[in-house]
C-alpha cells in the first residue's frame, strides 16, 4: 500500500460547506450599497433622517461600505471575515439609528423605528452567518487528510460492485460497527471512536461510476463532517484493482482528539491502512484471516478480537 496524491471532494475542501447565507447577505450589501450611493435623498426620506443635515454624508459612506462587504461576501474568499464585518458595521447603524431615534417625532419617528426593526433584523442573520462560517473554519482547520492505495487480485467490476453495497463495510473497516442502507443511496452509520465511544451520522453516494468510483459525504448536522472518494483503477500488468482510497473528516475534539486516538491505538492513517489490508484479504480469501469458522462472528472488530488457528498439541487427536 502507498500514499497517492489526489485532490478531496470540495464538500470538505471549503472551509464553508454551504455558504448560500453569506452569500445571500453579500447580494443584500451589493443592493443596500449601490440605493445609499446613487440616491441617498431618497433613502433618508425612507428612513426618516432627511431633516439631519449630516445624512447626505453619513449615507454614501454607509453605502460604500456595504459594497465593499458585499464584493467581498458574492466573491467567497474569507467569509468568516467579511461575515464579521459586516457584523460590526450593524453594529454602528445600530448606533446611529439610536442617536437619530431621540431627536425624531411624529411619522420621522415611525420611519426611523421601522427602518431599526430592519437593521436589527439584518444583524441577526448576520450573527447566524458569522458563527457558522467561524465553526466551519474550525472544523476546516482541523481536517485530516487521507490518501491510500492497496492492489486486490480481482477485477474492478468486483472490487466495485463489493463496496457498493455499503453494508458490506463492517466487514473490513474495523472502528464502523455497523451501516444501514436507507435507500439506494443514503445510508446510517454506526462507528466507534476513542476510548470506545459512539458516533453515527447519515451519509449519502453524491457520485457513482460502476466499476470505477464512488464519492460519498455525510449530511449536514454530523459530528464528524467527511468526505471521500474510493477509485477503482486496472493496475498495471493485469496484476487485479489498485484500489484507490481519499478520505478527508474533521474530529470533533481536533488535534486532542487526533492525540487520545493515538493514545488508543487509533492513528487515522493506521486505520485506513489497516481496513484496506483486511479489504484485499475479504476479496480475494472470503474473509479476514484470522481463526478458523470465525466463532466471534464477521466484522473486521470481530475477527481483530480473535486468535489465528494454531496446530494442536501433540497427541491430542479431535
Amino acid at each position: 500500500m502507498n500514499r497517492i496524491d489526489g485532490v478531496l471532494l470540495p464538500e470538505l475542501d471549503s472551509p464553508v460547506r454551504d455558504p448560500w447565507l453569506p452569500r445571500a447577505l453579500g447580494w443584500l450589501s451589493l443592493a443596500l450599497g449601490a440605493t445609499a450611493v446613487a440616491a441617498p435623498g431618497r433613502l433618508a426620506r425612507l428612513t426618516g433622517v432627511d431633516d439631519l443635515p449630516a445624512a447626505r454624508t453619513v449615507i454614501p459612506a454607509v453605502g460604500a461600505r456595504e459594497l465593499g462587504h458585499g464584493l467581498g461576501l458574492v466573491a467567497g474568499r474569507g467569509l468568516s471575515a467579511w461575515t464579521w464585518t459586516r457584523v460590526a458595521g450593524d453594529a454602528m447603524d445600530l448606533g446611529l439609528l439610536g442617536q437619530a431615534m431621540a431627536d425624531r417625532c411624529g411619522e420621522r419617528r415611525r420611519r426611523l423605528a421601522l427602518t431599526t426593526a430592519v437593521v436589527a433584523g439584518i444583524t441577526t442573520l448576520d450573527l447566524l452567518a458569522a458563527f457558522g462560517t467561524a465553526r466551519a473554519r474550525r472544523a476546516h482547520a482541523r481536517k485530516i487528510r487521507i490518501d491510500m492505495a492497496v492492489t486486490v487480485n480481482r477485477t474492478p467490476a468486483e472490487a466495485y460492485r463489493y463496496w457498493r453495497d455499503v453494508e458490506n463495510l463492517p466487514r473490513f473497516m474495523s472502528h464502523v460497527e455497523s451501516i444501514r442502507a436507507i435507500d439506494l443511496r443514503r445510508s446510517h452509520w454506526t462507528a466507534r471512536g476513542p476510548a470506545g465511544r459512539h458516533i453515527e451520522w447519515d451519509a449519502e453516494i453524491v457520485d457513482d461510476q460502476p466499476n470505477r468510483s464512488i464519492a460519498w459525504r455525510s449530511l449536514p448536522g454530523t459530528r464528524v463532517p467527511n468526505a471521500g472518494r474510493v477509485r477503482f483503477v486496472p493496475a498495471p500488468g493485469e496484476r487485479g484493482t489498485e484500489v484507490r482510497v481519499q478520505l478527508g473528516y474533521a474530529p470533533p475534539a481536533g488535534a486532542l482528539g487526533r492525540a487520545v486516538a493515538k493514545l488508543f491505538g487509533e492513528e487515522p492513517e493506521q486505520q485506513v491502512r489497516d481496513d484496506l489490508r483486511r479489504f484485499k484479504q475479504v476479496l480475494e480469501t472470503g474473509d479476514v484471516v484470522r481463526s478458523e469458522g470465525s466463532p466471534e462472528g464477521i466484522s473486521a472488530r470481530q475477527q481483530i478480537m480473535q486468535r489465528p488457528a494454531q496446530p494442536m498439541p501433540s497427541g491430542i487427536r479431535p
